[in-house]
């Protein structure tokens, strides 16, 4: 994958030269994509990631069922290339504005809604082999972190220990963000603000010499990259803080070994090396927190055996904990703490399964 942005810009150009290329040999222009459906998701033993099989489909621009969208994806395609010439971002909602028109002669919209701009940026992602945020296009800014470090963000200096009670909005697009100084033993990932907020007011990062960084619910894109890039670059264990829930240890698989939906870009967005220090269905005997248990909905039971047939979700740890759900019928979240005193969180159980390494692979 590019690194680079001529890297970019250099494959964007081959992409043009390759239709320019076809239409010089009077062939029908053909863009290559790989698929992304699901039956060519696979998950690599080597790497522990998700990623896309060898399926690919040609987009032609001399058929009925294809003209359209080849067009849309060229039209992307250059507007890319034009922002990394300018050297400027934007966002996938400005882009669907800007490239909105009706074609000459005719009644058809180059886009009628965003619904059709963003799959074709996903495309262009897979054909290309590269990540949205390196041709420019940034999403909306979701995750907060905090600890002691000092980054350089577009000419700014941003040292994350003193941005008060909030900490630093992780944006979208970190592609090009230097880290300047990192002080810390390892990162803790937190699902919830909630739980954020308790470790951020009881200075656990500073106690402890982690790093906190806060989801928000499913990981927005260029929260999963900051993490990757503090557990590659700075060689940083990355502990990961969920629910009791299949929908909470998802989270941390989908940080782990990447999503179905992104496939294509684990091994931009996964960290292979993470491990779950978050509720499981064991703690809440071992900590006693039977009394601050959820039950579990049958969609959760319903997820749980899907869980269970994941390659990654196939380690017996794992099929215990499902298993366990599945039977007892109970989730926790991890206000669920609270329930042992405010304080019980930051002092007691992560503190304990940090000293004693209770994760799960």
């Amino acid at each position: 994958m590019p690194r680079k942005r001529s890297d970019v810009e250099g494959k964007l150009t081959n992409l043009g030269k390759k239709v320019l290329k076809d239409v010089e040999a009077k062939q029908n222009p053909s863009i290559e994509i790989p698929i992304r459906s699901l039956s060519n998701v696979v998950y690599d033993e080597v790497s522990k990631s998700l990623k896309l099989g060898d399926k690919s489909a040609k987009r032609y621009l001399f058929n009925v069922a294809h003209a359209k969208k080849f067009t849309q994806t060229m039209m992307v395609a250059a507007f890319c290339k034009e922002l990394l010439k300018e050297g400027i971002h934007t966002s996938l909602r400005d882009m669907f504005y800007n490239l909105k028109r009706t074609f000459p002669g005719s009644s058809e919209n180059t886009f009628d809604e965003q619904r059709e701009s963003d799959p074709i940026v996903v495309d262009l992602e897979v054909a290309l082999d590269t990540l949205r945020e390196k041709l420019h296009l940034n999403a909306d800014v979701r995750g907060r972190v905090v600890g002691n470090a000092v980054i350089q963000d577009r000419g700014d200096t941003v040292n994350w220990a003193k941005l008060g009670s909030g900490g630093w909005a992780i944006p979208s697009n970190v592609e090009d963000i230097k880290f300047k100084k990192v002080n810390a033993k390892f990162v803790l990932v937190i699902e919830k603000n909630a739980a954020f907020e308790r470790l951020h007011e009881d200075k656990f990062w500073q106690k402890h010499k982690c790093i906190l960084v806060t989801t928000q619910g499913q990981p927005a894109r260029g929260c999963r990259r900051l993490v990757q890039r503090l557990a590659e670059e700075h060689k940083l264990p990355v502990y990961v803080f969920c629910d009791s829930d299949p929908y909470g240890w998802y989270i941390y698989s989908v940080i782990k070994f990447g999503s179905m939906s992104l496939a294509h870009v684990s091994d931009m967005l996964g960290t292979p090396t993470a491990k779950y220090i978050g509720l499981t269905v064991s703690d809440i005997d071992k900590f006693g927190l039977e009394n601050f248990t959820i039950k579990a909905r049958d969609v959760d039971i319903k997820r749980a055996k899907e869980m269970m047939k994941y390659e990654w979700f196939k380690h017996p740890a794992w099929q215990k904990e499902l298993k366990m759900l599945i039977n007892r019928k109970i989730k926790a979240e991890l206000e669920a703490l609270s329930g042992r005193g405010l304080k019980f969180m930051t002092q007691k159980y992560l503190p304990e399964k940090i000293k004693n390494k209770e994760f799960l692979p």
